[in-house]
């Protein structure tokens, strides 16, 4: 399936999985308009997954629904299912992270993920 202008895709963009459209082609990257949350992003510094020594350890949140972001074509494919509404699809994304997190090993880095979540938690859904 060829990718055109307006297309609803998935794009992996960075640690998460969004549904978005294809708002224009630039070079090697799309801009795509979010429309859902398919994976939430990982808690931590991204150059050092899962590390809570010696670096920064942010707080990640999902891109916001109607955000643009300019993701490689190489992370972008057809997306064929029904497009779930935003914040339904961000509260899913976020239980199956903090779900994911709770059966990891008990560790500083679950410790500090999990009270990131707890904190998007909250502002997220307010």
């Amino acid at each position: 399936m060829t990718i055109e202008i307006g297309s609803v895709v998935k794009a992996r963009y960075k640690t998460a999985s969004y549904v978005g459209s294809i708002k224009e082609e630039r070079g090697k990257f799309y801009l795509v308009e979010i429309l859902a949350v398919l994976k939430h992003p990982q808690q931590g510094d991204l150059h050092h997954p899962k590390e809570t020594e010696d670096v920064f350890f942010h707080e990640r949140r999902a891109l916001a629904h109607h955000e643009k972001a300019n993701i490689p074509k190489t992370a972008v494919s057809a997306y064929t299912d029904t497009v779930p509404e935003y914040s339904d699809s961000l509260r899913t994304a976020v239980q199956q992270l903090k779900h994911d997190l709770e059966q990891q090993p008990a560790s500083r880095y679950q410790e500090l993920a999990l009270a990131n979540v707890e904190t998007l938690e909250k502002d997220y859904f307010k």
